[in-house]
């Protein structure tokens, strides 16, 4: 077991003015893959906002275009 915590507040989210957890690009791009949820600092191009009070089934369909990220961190992001 380890004695690291599994988040890090300012590396992989922070809280943003109306006290909602914000996940980092970082901390996204660690996760390996797009979750559709509309996450503010999506890398994996995915922008569209889905409304939580609808069913996944019934939101409209994401087309993965995957010239928008392809897996490889440009050398001079900070992230």
């Amino acid at each position: 077991m380890t004695d690291s915590p599994l988040l890090v507040e300012g590396e992989d989210y922070y809280f943003n003015e109306e006290g909602l957890m914000v996940m980092s690009e970082s901390y996204l791009l660690k996760k390996g893959h797009c979750c559709q949820s509309g996450c503010k600092h999506c890398p994996y191009g995915y922008s569209q906002k889905v409304d939580p009070n609808v069913p996944g089934e019934l939101q409209p369909e994401w087309k993965d275009d995957s010239t928008v990220y392809d897996g490889e961190i440009p050398e001079d992001q900070d992230l």
